[in-house]
């Protein structure tokens, strides 16, 4: 939908004095129901994830925590039969998906290992450093970081929480436009931040709040999930290979 000709048609539709009226008829059709849905999963999901991140369980964390992020993005959309996110496997989103990837990657790694490199210039600590279990390779890292955190956190933040947002503000503000859009992607990046705060028990994952917010616009640029999850594989592997070279 052409969010500026829907917010023109709205404009001639109502007069200015009964905006305010429009809004609190828009806010009464709210899907509360999904609010509180979204709000309960999320909570669980991530309370979940921290147990086994904790303590005798790390080690099976590793794999339950993928699992439980799934199951959580999954479960309840299947339950209201509602369509689940576009993975975006067919050729022309491929194409377009990874057009749009690579240009954020030219954009963005080259300024993170900048930001590193003056970091390590004044002689700071690197923040968020890379975690390996005893005796995990480097090369088992790499992989579980694409085929399990990549996927399993975008399917979550971005599959269902951002779209559930999406599908939420809808009711206020109507049709995918930008407004709608950058809420989605504020409201998921901050989730998906205060997510790695609560796991990881660090301030300074507060930091992923910025990757989050590539990852959310990457979503509801291309409308599908291909293009997050490749970048957040790629964007945890570069930050792997930055840290090492410049501890």
């Amino acid at each position: 939908m052409n969010c500026q000709s829907s917010q023109l048609n709205i404009t001639n539709s109502l007069p200015a004095i009964g905006s305010v009226q429009f809004f609190a008829n828009r806010l009464k059709q709210l899907d509360v129901s999904l609010l509180i849905e979204t709000t309960f999963i999320t909570i669980v999901a991530i309370s979940a994830v921290k147990l086994f991140e904790g303590g005798s369980f790390s080690r099976v964390a590793w794999l339950a925590a993928p699992a439980i992020l799934i199951a959580a993005a999954l479960i309840p959309p299947m339950v209201r039969k509602q369509k689940l996110p576009d993975i975006g496997l067919n050729v022309s989103q491929m194409k377009s998906s990874l057009t749009i990837l690579g240009r954020i990657c030219a954009a963005t790694f080259p300024t993170l290992f900048a930001g590193l490199w003056l970091l390590k210039s004044f002689g700071l600590e690197l923040p968020l450093r890379p975690i390996l279990l005893p005796a995990q390779s480097n090369i088992c890292w790499l992989f579980y970081q694409f085929m399990y955190v990549a996927v399993a956190e975008e399917v979550f933040f971005r599959g269902y929480v951002q779209t559930n947002v999406l599908r939420i503000t809808n009711t206020v503000i109507g049709g995918w436009c930008r407004p709608q859009q950058w809420t989605s992607i504020v409201i998921s990046a901050a989730i998906f931040a205060v997510a790695h705060i609560v796991v990881q028990g660090q301030i300074t994952s507060a930091l992923t709040f910025l990757p989050g917010l590539v990852l959310g616009w990457l979503f509801v640029r291309t409308r599908s999930l291909l293009a997050p999850i490749l970048f957040h594989g790629l964007a945890n592997t570069c930050y792997f290979v930055m840290a090492a070279a410049l501890a």
